[in-house]
């Protein structure tokens, strides 16, 4: 069955904020095998100009979908989770994410269409401060397998 069209362009705000804590980036590069001290470090991050362990690229995707959880989960959407797989996710950063940062994310279906029997959800996050400065954008595309027919 397709995807319900009507939820692109919906934008969800963050309900909450997010905090980046040193113990979060160093647990995540370890999840993904990255051994660069500048993400356990403290003082290799300050060598390399950052003012704190700085976070790898892809380490907003801890936080971002939960942004599109409310519409993901939203059975007028009309996703079956049992068939998702994760499609392709790219990140346009402004500036580095640190530890100490408290982010926030605005999450948007930004296009739903049809590939052959799938049907790829694509959610763009803006993540800002909590003061408001831009920190990145993230494209995070699911693929929702035999979808359409």
């Amino acid at each position: 069955m397709a995807l319900n069209r009507d939820f692109v362009g919906r934008t969800y705000p963050a309900s909450t904020s997010y905090e980046v804590s040193r113990v979060k980036i160093k647990e995540f590069a370890a999840a993904i095998g990255d051994h660069n001290p500048i993400y356990r470090d403290p003082e290799a991050a300050r060598a390399a100009g950052h003012p704190d362990v700085v976070a790898p690229p892809t380490f907003p995707i801890v936080f971002t979908l939960a942004g599109a959880g409310e519409a993901l989960a939203d059975p007028d959407l009309g996703l079956d989770f049992a068939m998702v797989v994760h499609g392709e996710q790219r990140f346009e950063y402004v500036r580095p994410i640190h530890a100490g940062d408290e982010l926030l994310c605005e999450s948007t279906i930004s296009e739903i269409r049809s590939l052959g029997r799938n049907e790829l959800l694509t959610v763009t996050s803006q993540v800002t401060t909590v003061q408001g400065e831009p920190v990145c954008t993230t494209y995070n595309t699911l693929i929702e397998r035999g979808g359409a027919k």
